[in-house]
């Protein structure tokens, strides 16, 4: 076919009438002569599928060549219509996998084509790259190579998609050869400076080949920059990627020295990643660390303690002294130190590794004149307050907070903000974020062992208050209260009716005993028989009875509390408590009394001085946590709260050690498992 000096059109065509079903079969068959025959009836221009294909779309993707050179020549307005998805005839070409000689005649006679694109921003080079189709491709590029770096709406151009799909048929080889260089500026302004390279597929990838391949073919591709990833340093820090550094670094050694959309150079992506071995190479190349600040005027020490990364903050503090103490005690821009930052984050591993390092000053004030304690102190009360609100008061408090941080478009429009009343408005939006309950309690822990200020016991204990509980608490803790001593009172009735009937069986036998003989009698007699059993019988009946009665007092000041003014309601609910404590406890002692009735007739010493030994030892620790009952709840709180610290702090090393030790012990034990054979 002769090469077709087509004028393109470019005005929408509205379908007005669907195709007859006869035509698909002629086009199908590639049957000129009939296909004719049946266009004429009607006009070609106005025949679309429901997809708003063309003629000319169906002809080229069922791949009839007589009839697309016949349509292109007839109805030369087909060539540039695009259907509903905006594909044009060489979108269907490259994903089906067309070549033929009359579609790439159409190409070279309608460049326009190769740079349309359709609803996914997809140019025809695009779908032939997806397609892995190897001839088209080739094609397209010879006749327009800048469009191998247009992105699509994802921000991928066809290079990218090439790696992405593995250099499938050798295509990103191919691609890579062309000689157009990337296109800064566009006159239609399809092509963008900046986005997507290759480089950040391959780094994806974790595949260093690629990277060398492109190194060579087109280096000027390392240097391109992401809005959101960055340059392909910031990418490969990011994901942790150390070969990928390695090479980077040999080849783009500039890019360590820039920085991202956030403010930050590679070294703090890979600080941020707890990239150990990617923040040795950096310091390998750039052995000056104090020199790289963020936006924010902070230190890769700074990074690693917000970000919680205990591996990285342990390696940075391991390393030689002139390194390490200009970053230890150094404020960024809010006068924040690394262990400010770790503290106000809940970060908790990381805020350990630093405080126990005596290089680090604890007594460091930021711009807010808090030492680390001070917001450790301040993190564990909103962590508190929050813990204690609902989902729904929190979605209402979060409402009210983004309604009042909020300006309309319309006034922000032309107007300039203050630096100063724009740095406090992230700081409130930041301090209103949920607050990491057990990271913040943890940290302030950590925190009261190794860097509080120096007070006395008596200081400790005046200086915490204890609340009173909100009425909605005090309704539900006398409802729960409630139901225990109700539970209590149908337990402890249960056992006065029962227990008794022993005794009852125990004189109905001294009857029976007058007519037996003294074996047999002595088969049946019980504990009950002797002196002790008698009396451990009537200590059982005295506590059952004392703990049933107490259970009953305290159900009825309860139910009293609802008609009494509420607050008297917080003195009623402690002294309930403290009766339904008392019947507990006089429950557990009542069943010891129980068992040894039981065991008192057994032959079974062992097992029964077993049984005696467990419960004297429950006992001790029921005496030991009934004395908090006893105590008001204002005292109680104190105490908790300064036993709260060692759990806390016990808690961490349990926790932080087992999966240090794990993470130490798997590489053995895969290790271990590999060399055994099957």
């Amino acid at each position: 076919m002769d090469t077709l000096l087509i004028k393109i059109d470019d005005e929408p065509h509205e379908p007005n009438e669907m195709m007859d079903p006869s035509l698909y079969e002629f086009i199908k068959l590639d049957s000129v002569v009939p296909f004719k025959s049946c266009v004429r009836k009607r006009s070609a221009k106005e025949l679309q599928t429901p997809a708003g294909n063309s003629l000319l779309h169906v002809a080229v993707s069922y791949g009839s060549d007589n009839i697309t050179s016949y349509l292109a020549e007839t109805f030369p307005s087909l060539i540039t219509i695009q259907n509903s998805q905006k594909d044009t005839i060489l979108h269907l070409a490259a994903r089906e996998g067309k070549a033929s000689h009359t579609i790439k005649s159409l190409a070279e006679s309608n460049p326009s084509l190769m740079r349309k694109t359709n609803t996914k921003g997809n140019t025809p080079l695009h779908d032939a790259v997806i397609k892995g189709n190897k001839e088209l491709p080739f094609f397209l590029v010879s006749k327009d190579p800048e469009v191998a770096y247009y992105n699509n709406k994802n921000g991928r151009s066809p290079l990218y998609l090439a790696v992405e799909n593995g250099n499938k048929k050798e295509i990103l080889d191919y691609l890579l050869k062309t000689e157009a260089s990337f296109p800064i500026e566009s006159e239609d302004g399809d092509a963008l400076p900046k986005g997507k390279s290759p480089v950040h597929a391959a780094i994806e990838q974790r595949n260093r080949d690629i990277l060398e391949k492109i190194e060579k073919a087109k280096p000027e591709l390392l240097c391109l920059t992401d809005k959101e990833l960055g340059n392909s340093l910031h990418y490969a820090s990011s994901r942790g990627f150390l070969e990928g550094v390695q090479f980077l670094l040999q080849k783009f050694l500039n890019g360590a020295y820039k920085r991202n959309h956030e403010g930050n150079y590679p070294i703090h992506l890979a600080c941020k990643n707890d990239s150990v071995d990617v923040v040795k190479e950096f310091l390998k190349i750039t052995p000056f660390p104090k020199e790289f600040l963020n936006e924010k005027g902070q230190n890769i020490l700074h990074v690693a303690a917000e970000n919680g990364k205990g591996n990285v903050v342990r390696y940075i503090l391991r390393q030689e002294k002139t390194l390490v103490e200009p970053l230890l005690n150094e404020m960024d821009e809010d006068g924040n130190t690394p262990l400010h930052l770790a503290t106000s984050h809940g970060q908790s591993v990381a805020a350990f590794v630093l405080v126990r390092d005596k290089r680090v000053d604890s007594s460091i004030v930021n711009n807010e004149n808090l030492t680390p304690y001070d917001i450790a102190e301040k993190q564990s009360k909103i962590a508190v307050e929050q813990y204690e609100k609902t989902d729904e008061m929190l979605a209402e408090d979060r409402k009210q907070f983004d309604s009042k941080n909020s300006t309309p478009a319309d006034k922000t429009k032309d107007k300039v903000v203050d630096s100063k009343k724009q740095d406090t408005k992230k700081a409130s939006r930041k301090h209103y974020e949920l607050v990491d309950y057990y990271g913040a309690m943890t940290t302030l822990s950590i925190l009261y062992f190794h860097a509080r200020p120096k007070k006395s016991l008596y200081e400790r204990f005046t200086s915490t208050q204890g609340k009173p509980p909100r009425k909605q608490e005090t309704k539900s803790r006398t409802e729960n209260l409630l139901v225990v001593a109700v539970l209590v009172v149908g337990v402890t009735f249960a056992g006065a009716i029962q227990m008794p009937q022993l005794r009852y069986k125990n004189n109905s036998s001294e009857h029976l005993q007058e007519f037996n003989s003294t074996a047999t009698a002595s088969r049946n007699s019980t504990a009950l028989d002797s002196p002790t059993g008698s009396s451990l019988l009537d200590g059982y009946l005295c506590l059952d009875v004392w703990a049933l009665n107490t259970s009953v007092v305290a159900a009825i000041i309860l139910l009293w509390t609802n008609l009494n003014d509420v607050k008297f309601a917080p003195f009623a609910l402690w002294f309930s408590s403290l009766m339904v404590g008392g019947s507990i406890y006089m429950m557990c002692l009542s069943f010891f009394f129980a068992v040894s009735i039981a065991l008192g007739g057994s032959n079974y010493g062992v097992f029964a001085i077993i049984i005696i030994v467990v419960g004297i030892a429950f006992f001790v620790a029921q005496t030991l946590l009934y004395i908090q009952w006893i105590l008001p709840p204002s005292v109680n709180q104190i105490i908790e709260g300064l036993i709260s610290y060692y759990v806390y702090y016990i808690s961490f090393f349990v926790l932080v050690y087992s999966w240090r030790w794990l993470t130490d012990k798997l590489p053995d034990l895969r290790r271990k498992k590999s060399n055994y054979p099957g």
